[in-house]
């Protein structure tokens, strides 16, 4: 999984890195997220995702709240960015997670804590993160790419 982690990570750059600004601006229907506020959920998800293995490989048993992405989408303001600004954030998250997941041992990756009412493993965590780029590189290409 931790291959496949970057793996995933070099797909979604190879796409966004050769989508054109305006392009990135591109929503497949009326209500639905561009492929900029697509590509900033990848980073906040990761970011939080990252965030409670951190403190679950580190033994912190406290137990850690859901988030709402149509909340937190609602405030990307991602139409005031740049393609490639969110690109590099994207890149530098993604680098941060793969260093951070191939330097923990069996007993952190086994550590276990409780989100959003769920207990779960760090390595379950960061598998999640895996299937979570998967399933929005999906999207991307059937509901995005292919009608660009």
């Amino acid at each position: 999984w931790l291959e496949e982690m970057k793996i995933s990570g070099n797909k979604t750059l190879e796409i966004y890195q050769n989508l054109s600004e305006e392009n990135s601006s591109f929503a497949y229907a009326e209500g639905k997220w561009t492929l900029k506020e697509l590509l900033q959920h990848l980073i906040d998800a990761e970011r939080i995702f990252a965030y409670r293995a951190l403190r679950f490989a580190r033994k912190d048993q406290t137990e850690l709240a859901g988030w709402h992405e149509e909340v937190y989408a609602k405030h990307y303001f991602s139409s005031e960015r740049t393609l490639k600004s969110l690109v590099d954030e994207f890149e530098n998250v993604r680098k941060s997670s793969v260093l951070f997941f191939e330097n923990l041992n069996q007993e952190q990756l086994s550590s276990k804590g409780i989100a959003n009412g769920n207990e779960i493993s760090v390595e379950t965590i960061g598998k999640l993160i895996v299937g979570h780029n998967l399933h929005h590189l999906n999207i991307i290409w059937q509901r995005y790419i292919l009608i660009l």
